[in-house]
């Protein structure tokens, strides 16, 4: 679950500090857990008996046992040396520059891709929500958290627009909102209401509130708006404290069914839930769409990022002709 859990009280003094810390930051909740895991591992690895011992220099020792001994990707080594900086420059206030250590060889990976016709195949496997999920994830450019996160107040029928609210970077954003689907989101908003009618008369209706809403506008939390727009079918106990709620459906039930459907196509590709972001951003290369248009689509904070999607768009406008289809019979 997404909710920040209470400052656990049965770890060392150090952690639960350092937890404090971070929350205070306000950083994302899984960006804590992942701060705190390498934390913990680093800890681990150098045997410290205590704060004092800790030192930035051993960072880069850590950093290449991770990409010798552990074989770990390059994406694995620049979030080790991130969640590592963050505990020793920002928490222990040490100097954190200079460092040297082998790099994880980075592989330029091309996005798997869905054709147009296999997008529609796989979306067509599926049944409501788990179908309605799919399209706003092609037809918007959406992660699959971002859509299980969408409240009813983030969609504008009438401006054709979905706000995205702390996604990845904890920046907001807004997209499109395909016209074709809207009938669909009409019905599941519908749906979302009449359920809420249903907690609401049985003295229920709270949804989690990020930060300190919850406390800032008490009543919003079983307000109309605020309802998520996949909301799960099973009441769930807030851990912070103790409430019942009803929180949005789990992204690993939605990849199990999206899954199933790339199965059931016999697509050969090695497909899953964010295949169909990348083929959003392909269909708008392929339109000629400007590149920074789809980077705040997307929500890219840097265009390079965005640009590895013209190397699967290219492809089909380079004007270069297989040899072997120049033969004739």
């Amino acid at each position: 679950m997404d909710i920040p859990q209470p400052v656990k009280q049965g770890q060392s003094k150090f952690m639960n500090r350092y937890q404090r810390f971070i929350r205070g930051k306000g950083l994302a909740y899984s960006t804590e857990k992942t701060y705190l895991y390498w934390c913990k591992c680093f800890l681990r690895f150098k045997c410290y008996k205590s704060e004092e011992e800790i030192q930035a220099e051993d960072i880069a020792s850590y950093l290449e046992y991770l990409v010798i001994n552990r074989n770990v990707s390059p994406n694995t080594q620049k979030t080790a040396l991130n969640a590592l900086v963050f505990l020793c420059r920002e928490f222990l206030k040490q100097e954190t520059k200079h460092f040297k250590f082998s790099k994880s060889k980075k592989q330029t990976r091309i996005p798997v891709v869905f054709t147009h016709q296999e997008a529609s195949m796989v979306i067509n496997q599926l049944d409501n929500p788990y179908k309605l999920i799919a399209q706003i994830m092609y037809g918007s450019g959406l992660r699959l958290n971002e859509v299980l996160r969408l409240r009813l107040n983030d969609i504008d029928l009438g401006k054709n627009t979905i706000t995205v609210r702390s996604g990845k970077g904890n920046k907001d954003r807004q997209t499109l909102l395909a016209k074709i689907i809207k009938p669909y989101l009409t019905a599941q908003m519908n749906h979302v209401s009449n359920l809420h009618k249903f907690d609401l008369s049985n003295n229920l209706g709270f949804v989690y509130m990020p930060y300190a809403l919850g406390r800032k506008y008490p009543n919003h939390a079983r307000s109309i708006g605020w309802q998520y727009l996949f909301p799960a079918q099973q009441l769930s106990t807030d851990p912070r404290t103790g409430e019942r709620m009803r929180h949005h459906i789990m992204d690993r039930t939605v990849q199990r069914q999206i899954k199933l459907a790339i199965n059931a196509t016999k697509i050969m590709k090695k497909a899953s839930s964010h295949t169909f972001r990348h083929s959003f951003a392909t269909r708008l290369l392929e339109q000629e769409t400007d590149i920074r248009n789809i980077q705040e689509l997307l929500g890219h904070s840097d265009v390079k990022t965005t640009q590895i999607y013209t190397h699967v768009a290219g492809l089909h406008h380079t004007g270069a002709i297989s040899p072997i289809d120049s033969l004739t019979n």
